[in-house]
């Protein structure tokens, strides 16, 4: 393809979206769920919050939709683009979101839908496997990529676990999944081994880039500007770990007795041995929250092209907000439940700002918007135009805002990998 001489190159707005969208907009729906996920476990429920909490998971799936349609446009339209976010070893640690942002959508179903006889526990348990195959098909690729190459510690984050959460996050999904298993249906048997079995993998894997993490901050200090909001991410191993474990014990005290399994007492081993496990594993994600609170807002960096890494602040800490009800019920301490309320509304307040936010960078081309150079190149390759004709194509008086994912050599403006 050449171009007559003096012509000009248009590119809409509408492929300018496309190519600069990214899996960077799966957390927005992340942490849509995150406010309907920690909702649904307050003490006093009435039909007006769950009302609300179906409201955010319609807004959920509908924000899925988008994500996933869109990106599928740019593998059609943009192949190299699509294949460049893949490929690319910081880049793709966003591809696993939307393994996690289908987890919230599951959990979501099983509380709104299930109840109501739209969706049968027979499909759920056929989604829990669904997930189960999913987060192995998109994680094990990613995890190739990634560790094929090199990674510097000064620049290490938390977020760099995200190519493991999907997997660790298989025993909240199971757990959600047996509360419309019958427990003495032999299939709730392996729902619950293998949310036991991913929780262990998922934890102990996470748990080593925690410990990176903490040689890392050893060494620089705490994280700063992007990175700021990275830290949250460590909150997220233990939180949900101590969750997922706490419920698949109470889940097994059932279970294990009603098909005679193990031995006599292997429920109630079963189910002290999570609750004192899950209580450790709350007192280090919440010291890792409280880790991330104090300095964050003296090391961020207020800019608004950057605050898709703000979204940290919501889906990670989930795992320990909602440990705090289930801490209540089972210690049945009153304090605990406020304390879970008034998370849910920092949760809600947050989710708030954040959203208001993010449209208002999109709106001014901040994020999820190409410059028409980097659309040009991909739909020129090959042909006889080069670089330097296509770059004396553009008026430079008109202003381009390069978008977090697709304008950055090393170090992305607004991504968890360096946040």
């Amino acid at each position: 393809m050449s171009t007559p001489e003096g012509s000009r190159q248009k590119v809409g707005r509408l492929a300018r979206r496309i190519h600069g969208w990214s899996w960077q907009a799966f957390p927005i729906g992340m942490g849509t769920g995150a406010v309907y996920v920690t909702m649904s476990g307050l003490k006093n429920h009435s039909p007006v919050l769950t009302t609300i909490e179906t409201i955010f998971y319609f807004i959920n799936i509908s924000l899925f939709l988008l994500n996933t349609t869109t990106l599928l446009l740019q593998a059609i339209l943009f192949p190299r683009q699509a294949l460049r976010l893949i490929q690319d070893p910081v880049k793709s640690i966003f591809v696993p979101l939307v393994v996690l942002s289908f987890a919230t959508i599951i959990i979501g179903t099983i509380n709104y839908a299930v109840p109501t006889g739209h969706i049968s526990p027979g499909f759920i348990y056929a989604m829990f496997w669904v997930y189960v195959a999913f987060s192995l098909i998109v994680c094990f690729p990613m995890l190739m990529i990634w560790f094929n190459k090199p990674h510097d510690l000064k620049t290490f984050t938390p977020a760099w676990a995200f190519l493991i959460f999907p997997m660790m996050l298989v025993g909240v999904v199971a757990f959600n999944v047996l509360k419309v298993i019958p427990s003495d249906q032999t299939r709730a048997i392996g729902v619950l081994l293998t949310g036991y079995a991913f929780q262990g993998l998922g934890f102990f894997m996470t748990f080593f880039y925690i410990c990176i993490y903490v040689i890392r901050i050893m060494t620089t200090g705490f994280l700063e500007g992007h990175q700021a909001n990275g830290a949250f991410v460590a909150c997220g191993p233990p939180g949900f770990t101590a969750l997922a474990l706490i419920n698949l014990g109470r889940k097994a005290q059932e279970i294990l007795p009603l098909h005679g399994l193990v031995s006599q007492q292997a429920g109630e081993i079963f189910f002290a041995t999570s609750v004192l496990s899950g209580l450790l594993l709350f007192g280090l994600a919440l010291f890792f929250f409280v880790f991330g609170v104090m300095p964050y807002w003296f090391k961020l960096h207020k800019h608004l092209h950057e605050i898709l890494g703000c979204w940290a602040l919501t889906f990670p800490n989930v795992g320990w907000i909602s440990t705090i009800r289930v801490l209540g019920d089972i210690f049945e301490l009153d304090g605990f439940f406020t304390w879970h309320l008034v998370m849910v509304i920092i949760m809600i307040m947050i989710w708030g700002i954040l959203i208001v936010l993010t449209a208002w960078a999109f709106w001014r081309g901040d994020i999820f918007l190409a410059k028409e150079e980097d659309i040009l190149k991909d739909t020129f390759v090959g042909s006889e135009v080069n670089e330097k004709e296509l770059g004396n194509q553009y008026d430079p008086s008109e202003r381009d805002t390069p978008t977090p994912m697709a304008h950055y050599p090393q170090q992305p403006r607004s991504s968890f990998s360096h946040v």
